[in-house]
């Protein structure tokens, strides 16, 4: 029952802090170079690259949080890391919300 309850009182402050993560047209704008691997709407044409359409906004911002600090590796890191070096947490947020908001 206690488990319930917290379900019951958890989903909808999630659904609220989703809703006020970023602001998705902003994102939109300020995307310009996520597009030429992840796609105007998140699907990358190129296997390589991941999709990002309508992935959880938190996981997205979160993601490129670690590669602006060095802390994802791999063979395209350092080039993610140079893609989101001028961006703020705020435009990590909304263009989270850009393609977090793509279904």
């Amino acid at each position: 029952m206690k488990r319930l309850l917290a379900l019951v009182f958890l989903i909808p402050s999630l659904s609220f802090a989703n809703d006020n993560f970023g602001d998705p047209q902003l994102g939109k704008i300020k995307a310009p170079s996520c597009i030429f691997c992840h796609g105007v709407d998140g699907t990358a044409s190129n296997p390589t690259y991941p999709h990002i359409k309508g992935q959880n906004a938190q996981y997205l911002f979160q993601s490129m949080k670690d590669y602006q600090d060095g802390k994802r590796k791999g063979p395209l890191a350092q080039m993610m890391k140079a893609q989101l070096s001028r961006l703020s947490d705020q435009d990590l947020r909304d263009i989270s919300a850009y393609f977090s908001s793509q279904n």
